[in-house]
């Protein structure tokens, strides 16, 4: 499968997963770009709805992406990680420190992946289990990021 594929744009997010060393991070990384677009142009419930699409989206390339490279979770799928990043943007500050934390949050989580995200990595399959683990880091993510800013008083 080409880099032009549509399966390949989607699931690798433009190349970024293609990137060396950290292909998760290298998603996640190029997600915050396009988390503050959306955000300033349609509020944080079109990043909200920009996240669902891309899990849509993401459930379908993923799975295509990595039965083409015969992986159950081929690391140049990136697209779980824009879902789950932008997730973690959802409703919070556009502010660099603030998407600095949130980056931070989510690599951390998607990482270690507590539970129940590491059930559903552990037990799906296919585009499903690649992506709802990261939609669940997201989410603690926003929890955490949002307790963090409510505490030293940003929110």
């Amino acid at each position: 499968m080409g880099f032009l594929h549509p399966v390949t744009l989607t699931a690798t997010w433009c190349g970024a997963g293609l990137l060396p060393g950290a292909p998760g991070s290298w998603g996640s990384l190029a997600a915050l770009p396009f988390a503050w677009g959306i955000t300033l142009t349609a509020g944080p419930w079109g990043l909200l709805m920009a996240a669902f699409c891309v899990f849509i989206a993401g459930c379908w390339a993923a799975a295509h992406y990595s039965r083409c490279a015969g992986q159950k979770d081929c690391q140049h799928v990136v697209i779980d990680e824009v879902a789950g990043q932008w997730i973690a943007l959802s409703f919070a500050p556009v502010d660099p420190f603030v998407y600095f934390w949130a980056f931070f949050l989510f690599r951390v989580l998607d990482i270690f992946k507590p539970w129940p995200a590491n059930l559903a990595d552990r037990v799906l399959s296919g585009g499903w289990g690649i992506m709802l683990d990261d939609v669940i880091a997201g989410t603690y993510a926003a929890l955490s990021l949002h307790l963090g800013l409510y505490a030293i008083g940003l929110l």
